[in-house]
């Protein structure tokens, strides 16, 4: 993935996308995915539950996901319509395949699949009516590629006193509760041994069983692609498990066991399920379309192109991208004197560059979402390697601004006495940085519109992106577009000397806070790799800045001392991806739960108010909001007085679990803010929270008056 971010990066988006846009157009989903909603009844009856079943045959070589779909893609969602007084129940799902793909397990059905809902028909249905049963199956097929699509299913039935069984349906809703899992043929434990775990199986007669697969219910709990060492004995059997991302421990680990005993596959379910609560005609269910949220409903593309251009101009202001845009005014300062013409082309190279980024980033975040890749905006920062990559770039550009070493205009745009050619090169750069470092910051209105683009086409996602560049790009542009607003800057001088030194020391801060970034990704042995990679890049511009007037043979020497000590950096940032196992993730405070979708099914089942905060270590709003008011004294005695349930989800890392929660309400990154009471659809909340926007959503604001 970081090969492609880095090649993309560097060019536009178009020609990957196309590539992309032919792929899924070639096939389509409706081609490969023949649904279909059928029922185990020829009747309902008032009172009664009946058995539906959404039935999906695929072509050979495509499958569709499980509840858990592993390292990538997504499970089959519905949208159901119903007769008022009805509700559907939790979908009842097969146990499902491994199914490789290159280096990812992911969890799915290949064939055929029939999963089971169970159907409330109420009490004063009235017999002799007929009932219109129907919604919207989303879902994702995938072979090598992985093309999204739904199907409009309905299905309608009379009422009756009494009813008869399908005809022609009883084989195949006999296969589906086949494939179901049943209840532990023995008692089962888990145990840490190590880094790994083992789930313990403790019955005899187990000597024959030749396979077995574990499938967790909670996305990210296990590394799905990890081998599972299967031993059996007289006593029963072991699986040894590794942990994923999300850091199962024994007592949370539940989900499927498979095995596979005398040719035959058995399935057994262990520990709590998950389960939604109950789906009446009024209320979405746990298998719906993503739900927006109330202010994103009536969001066009031309809408939302403009809060993607306001937000643009907010991520401005935003501390990870100011200190950046004040060095590149300062260099706008230096040629104040140069005609309007050139200074023109600086906005436009430096518009190009902005421009160029958002639309490469754009492009590989739409590419591998169609490939099933359960990422967001800002995902290139939950790799370590790219955050190091960038804190080095941001460390080399802030001692060029102390003055330990001249590294040019090519960088940053601001050295003197280039030619025009390597002046318009630093202006490009210095946006392509801009936008770099604007990725971890969201500005308001920025989460709508991300969001809607990546439900839309390709062609429509890139204009809301172009508009986002063009909105982080538009102050610097139009202070090179309009000369007269050049009389403003003061003249050039002493004093910006000064200034350069200064404003190295916002860069310096955004290193240390990327460094921190890299401490939440990585452990130990990774950190100090990443630390010792800030040394090789401080001793290589020594050696850069030493060659310099050093005679030829000195300046050779000093440039390949200093190239020498940039790959051994390289080097050592080639090595973070491996210390990943060992990350530790956002530290909860007193009072905050880990996010799962099982606890919170579970909150919302007790009857608690939930709030739902999903952030990550990168993300500065997050932070902010996390500081200025979710920890202060007033939000966290409200959060006490009315027992509300405080869960945070880290996606800090890949969290395929928090990447389908985000995408459930339209947002494609963090951070999200959900709040749910009662059995209702949660509220989202603004991304900028306020103390009162909080106690008013949980309930609490009288509460918190009164103290």
């Amino acid at each position: 993935m970081l090969r492609l971010f880095l090649a993309l990066l560097l060019t536009l988006a178009a020609p990957g996308l196309a590539g992309a846009q032919g792929a899924m157009t070639a096939a389509k989903a409706k081609d490969l995915v023949r649904a279909s909603l059928v029922a185990e009844s020829e009747a309902l009856v008032p009172g009664r539950t009946v058995t539906l079943g959404l039935h999906m045959a695929m072509k050979p070589g495509w499958h569709v996901y499980w509840r858990n779909p592993g390292d990538s893609g997504l499970p089959p969602e519905m949208g159901w319509r119903l007769p008022a007084g009805y509700s559907v129940g939790p979908v009842q799902w097969p146990v499902p395949e491994r199914i490789p793909v290159q280096t990812l397990m992911n969890f799915g059905y290949e064939g055929a699949v029939t999963l089971l809902v169970p159907l409330k028909v109420p009490e004063d249905a009235r017999i002799g009516e007929t009932a219109r049963l129907s919604g919207t199956l989303s879902y994702l097929v995938c072979e090598e590629i992985c093309i999204p699509g739904s199907s409009e299913l309905s299905l309608d039935l009379p009422v009756a006193a009494a009813a008869e069984p399908a005809s022609g349906q009883a084989a195949l809703f006999a296969r589906a509760r086949a494939a179901l899992p049943e209840a532990a043929p023995g008692p089962v434990r888990t145990a840490r041994e190590g880094d790994r775990l083992v789930l313990h199986l403790d019955r005899p007669g187990l000597e024959d069983v030749t396979g077995a697969a574990f499938f967790p219910y909670a996305e990210g709990a296990l590394e799905n692609a990890a081998p599972q060492d299967l031993a059996v004995d007289a006593g029963g059997l072991r699986l040894t498990l590794t942990p994923g991302e999300a850091k199962a421990t024994p007592d949370a680990l539940a989900g499927v066991l498979a095995l596979t005993e005398d040719g035959v596959r058995k399935a057994y379910a262990l520990g709590p399920e998950p389960v939604a609560a109950p789906t009446t005609a009024a209320v979405p269910t746990a298998l719906e379309a993503p739900a927006a949220a109330p202010e994103d409903e009536s969001l066009t593309l031309w809408s939302a192109a403009g809060l993607a251009l306001i937000g643009g101009l907010l991520l401005n202001l935003m501390p990870c991208v100011f200190p950046v845009l004040s060095i590149k005014v300062l260099s706008l300062v230096r040629q104040a004197g140069e005609s309007a013409s050139r200074v023109r082309l600086h906005g436009l190279a430096y518009t190009l560059g902005v421009l160029a980024s958002f639309l490469g980033l754009a492009g590989l975040l739409i590419a591998l979402k169609a490939g099933g890749a359960g990422i967001g905006w800002g995902f290139q920062l939950q790799s370590p390697v790219v955050v190091a990559l960038l804190a080095y770039g941001l460390f080399a550009m802030g001692l060029s601004l102390s003055g330990a070493v001249h590294l040019g205009g090519g960088i940053v745009g601001l050295g003197d006495g280039l030619t025009r050619r390597a002046g318009y090169q630093g202006s490009f750069f210095t946006g392509v940085l801009a936008t770099l470092v604007a990725t971890p910051c969201t500005a308001p209105f920025m989460g709508a519109a991300v969001g809607f683009a990546l439900t839309q086409s390709p062609l429509a996602a890139l204009a809301v992106f172009a508009s986002l560049g063009l909105g982080l790009a538009l102050p610097f542009l139009g202070l090179t577009l309009f000369p007269q607003a050049l009389r403003l800057l003061p003249r050039p001088g002493a004093w910006m000397d000064v200034l350069k030194g200064a404003l190295a020391f916002p860069v310096y801060a955004t290193v240390a806070w990327l460094v921190w970034v890299l401490a939440q990704q990585v452990g130990p042995n990774g950190l100090l790799a990443g630390l010792t990679g800030l040394v090789l890049v401080a001793l290589a511009a020594w050696a850069w800045e030493r060659a310099r007037g050093a005679g030829r043979l000195g300046t050779g020497l000093g440039r390949v001392a200093a190239v020498a000590a940039l790959v051994a950096a390289l080097g050592l940032v080639a090595l973070l991806d491996g210390d990943r196992a060992a990350a530790r993730g956002t530290a909860l405070a007193q009072g905050e739960e880990a996010f799962t979708q099982a606890r919170l099914d579970t909150l919302r089942r007790e009857g608690r108010t939930v709030f739902v905060d999903m952030t990550a270590a990168w993300c500065i709003t997050c932070q902010v909001n996390e500081r200025t008011v979710l920890a202060r004294d007033g939000v966290q005695a409200a959060f006490r007085a009315g027992n509300v349930a405080f869960l945070k989800g880290d996606w800090t890392n890949q969290n395929p679990e928090i990447t389908h929660l985000l995408e459930r309400y339209g947002r494609s990154g963090v951070p999200l803010y959900l709040v749910y009471r009662g059995q209702g659809e949660a509220q989202v909340l603004p991304q900028i929270l306020t103390e009162g926007v909080v106690l008013a959503a949980i309930g609490q604001k009288d509460v918190a008056a009164a103290q």
